[in-house]
């Protein structure tokens, strides 16, 4: 009978064991779950037309002229005594013509005082002196043409309205009929009717 009882107590506790570890093994570990990172979201930049140069308006390949020569001499602060000596002289009417084209060779004030220095002469002493200033003035003159820098006949005589020539070197420097030099300062300003060369030195005929 003992024995019976121990046995029965035996298999209890052999039974007992074997259900408390089936409960330990059917006990999961919580499940870990993994960490979500999350990255700021970066918004696409604006996409940005490439931007297009509008090309330069096609240049003329000279200004167009809105001035005969007797105005553009009357507006240029160099040419203050060229232009009261066209006027004493009566010139002044022919180089505002339409009919027909020049090409002047335009002597600065500071050209005209060294001539008035030669001489020794007032300014206004020149300009009552009709007839030298017509003679003087003309021979700066050439007509019926427009002689643009890129146009001179180097070394050759030019004829002008005076009816004596001059000629100009290939460095623009112009030798006058009583041996004096001038140099072209500024070129090809163009007029409407013709075109002006400022020069330093009056040209003197013989």
């Amino acid at each position: 009978m003992l024995k019976k009882t121990l046995l029965s107590l035996a298999i209890a506790t052999t039974a007992m064991t074997l259900v408390a570890c089936n409960d330990a093994e059917t006990v999961a570990e919580p499940a870990v779950e993994p960490e979500v990172t999350t990255e700021p979201m970066v918004e696409p930049e604006p996409m940005v037309e490439p931007e297009v140069m509008e090309e330069p308006a096609a240049m003329s390949e000279e200004a167009t002229a809105t001035q005969n020569i007797a105005e553009i001499a009357a507006e240029n602060n160099d040419l203050t005594i060229l232009t009261a000596a066209l006027k004493a002289a009566g010139l002044d009417q022919t180089l505002m013509a339409t009919d027909t084209n020049y090409t002047v060779f335009a002597p600065t004030d500071a050209a005209f005082a060294d001539v008035l220095t030669k001489l020794d002469v007032t300014k206004e002493e020149l300009l009552a002196d009709k007839d030298m200033l017509t003679k003087v003035l003309s021979y700066h003159v050439i007509p019926s043409m427009i002689v643009k820098s890129a146009d001179i006949p180097y070394g050759t005589d030019i004829e002008t309205v005076n009816g004596q020539a001059f000629s100009i070197s290939d460095a623009n420097v112009i030798t006058d009929a009583s041996g004096g030099t001038a140099n072209i300062t500024q070129p090809d300003i163009v007029a409407t009717n013709g075109v002006v060369h400022v020069i330093d030195t009056v040209l003197m005929p013989k």
